[in-house]
């Protein structure tokens, strides 16, 4: 019994070892390449000392102008998020992603609001047309809705930005970065993410990355 525990412990151990070296830095810098690993990007200014980062990248074979029309209409009530609908409609969000080019979704400002769920508008902070588009918001983990963190001091919370790169590396191929930073509360969540949350995030943003590649290489002319 006693060589059967041991054999269970090592195992186990072999296992938390092999994420946590391997399968964990593996899926938070999915597809970057090894110059890509350290860059500084737009929007990393709002969250400087992040407890929670990913940047994850893909290999568009179109012009940074194209991959921008369908960065530019993603949200809900909008283009969705070109990664798994059902996924996201058992959570009864209500998406779906487009897979046509809609000239009303894409005129944004700095200021404007991308909701990914019908109560958490994220605001645009930083636009700059074929080049990034960098979200942000302060939210409620257990509601979804925006907390102030200025007026007020919640006890839970996450505030965080997701900034979406352009790099056009050819005239035709275009890197797409993506990169998630935030700080949040309490700290007894550093247990949950790296187990719950990072995995499910890392399976629809490589959805999305993926769904935005396949529509950018169709429909380039």
């Amino acid at each position: 019994m006693a060589k059967k525990q041991i054999g269970g412990f090592l195992l186990g151990a072999a296992a938390v070892a092999a994420y946590a070296l391997v399968v964990r830095p593996w899926y938070l810098r999915w597809g970057m390449r090894d110059d890509e690993k350290q860059l500084a990007l737009p929007g990393d200014e709002f969250v400087r000392h992040p407890m929670y980062e990913t940047t994850r990248a893909i290999t568009i074979h179109a012009p940074a102008s194209r991959v921008w029309q369908w960065l530019a209409q993603i949200g809900v009530g909008r283009g969705g998020f070109y990664t798994y609908d059902a996924l996201e409609n058992i959570a009864g969000l209500n998406i779906h992603s487009a897979n046509q080019i809609q000239p009303e979704w894409q005129n944004l400002q700095v200021g404007d609001v991308i909701c990914i769920s019908p109560v958490t508008p994220l605001k645009i902070e930083v636009l700059e047309p074929h080049r990034a588009l960098v979200l942000h918001i302060a939210m409620s983990l257990l509601t979804a809705q925006v907390v102030e963190l200025n007026d007020s001091n919640p006890t839970e919370f996450i505030d965080w930005t997701w900034a979406f790169v352009l790099d056009e590396i050819t005239p035709l191929t275009t890197r797409l970065i993506v990169r998630v930073r935030g700080n949040y509360k309490p700290d007894a969540l550093r247990l949950v993410v790296p187990i719950v949350l990072e995995p499910i995030h890392f399976v629809m943003e490589r959805g999305m990355l993926q769904g935005i590649k396949s529509r950018a290489e169709r429909f380039i002319a």
